[in-house]
């Protein structure tokens, strides 16, 4: 898909986007851990340095927040459309951040890891970010945190990796989905031995492990063969509760035969109805794929109890919900 092409067609569209789908009244469960999740809502690097689809998500994810009480944002990379950040005072930070995500429910912490775009320019800028705003927490190329599920003994785990430090760049106008490998194999090495270890120590109810490659996807860019090869037999390996990406810009799930759930948020700023990799994936894997480009992105809702994780993708189009899953505690 032509990006450029697509930002001079979508530039002339507007939204107005409400949550049609809940009740007039809602009582947030305080028993239960809540947050959002987006990818690739990077906006672009000329004014208004964002995209109405952009908006229509950072509008439709507070309203959401607003309504069900998020606690906190997970954002997985493409942070910045298509160079990243020059420098700790880069005012893409304000433009495209701090100015499109403005619900008071949004001013909580976000969670982020970087993308393609964002290795193409300064990754210590964003961050040395996270000492300049208290909601944006972006600590190292890879970290790790625990939420507690209130009211239980129960946790959560997030393991947030650098795909691109594991696998390489690419650049989407020129080379597509192809990856050299990774630019620092002995840091690569590193980051992969890290996950294992943080993986096989966790005695948590649920881990999440994200980043902004996709372990397996059906569309423009198509399953991570690095992420395939030496990610995906760890995930399954100690019981991950599920992996989160971006990278194709639409929504998925995808369930393979194993006990771990893989989602593709990336429609944050860009929709792309590409499925060209539809054959490239295990047969009878997909459960959903959702691209309609006459939409305004879309964004996932998940909620975390001690009995289950429900995980919901919402289009910010109308602020509906296009489809729900079930996930449960794992097993060991």
């Amino acid at each position: 898909m032509n990006i450029h092409v697509w930002f001079v067609c979508v530039t002339i569209l507007s939204c107005v986007c409400d949550v049609h789908n809940v009740p007039a009244v809602y009582k947030p469960n305080e028993n239960s851990l809540r947050y959002t999740v987006l990818a690739d809502w990077g906006g672009i690097p000329e004014f208004p340095y964002r995209t109405p689809i952009e908006k229509a998500v950072g509008n439709a994810m507070g309203k959401v927040a607003d309504t069900f009480g998020s606690q906190f944002t997970l954002a997985l990379g493409d942070n910045f459309y298509f160079d990243g950040v020059k420098n700790v005072d880069d005012k893409r930070f304000t433009a495209t951040f701090e100015e499109v995500f403005l619900a008071e429910s949004l001013q909580n912490p976000w969670y982020l890891c970087a993308g393609n775009h964002d290795h193409n320019g300064n990754i210590s800028a964003q961050i040395e970010y996270s000492k300049r705003s208290e909601r944006w927490n972006f600590p190292d190329t890879n970290y790790s945190k625990v939420f507690d599920i209130p009211h239980s003994n129960s946790t959560m785990l997030l393991v947030m990796i650098d795909t691109v430090i594991l696998c390489g760049n690419t650049d989407d106008m020129i080379l597509g989905s192809f990856l050299e490998g990774p630019i620092d194999p002995a840091k690569a090495k590193a980051q992969f031995q890290w996950i294992e270890d943080t993986l096989k120590q966790s005695k948590h109810d649920y881990i999440i492990v994200a980043g902004h490659y996709p372990v397996w996807s059906i569309a423009e860019h198509g399953p991570t063969e690095c992420l395939v090869k030496n990610l995906k037999p760890m995930l399954e390996k100690y019981s991950v509760t599920a992996y989160f990406n971006g990278h194709d810009h639409n929504l998925q799930h995808i369930k393979d035969n194993s006990s771990v759930e893989y989602f593709v948020i990336g429609s944050g700023a860009i929709v792309d109805p590409s499925t060209e990799h539809i054959d490239n994936i295990p047969a009878g894997s997909l459960k959903f794929h959702y691209a309609d480009p006459d939409s305004l992105g879309g964004f996932a809702y998940v909620e975390v109890t001690p009995k289950n994780m429900s995980f919901t993708f919402i289009d910010a189009t109308a602020g509906k919900d296009l489809y729900q899953t079930v996930l449960y505690p794992r097993t060991s």
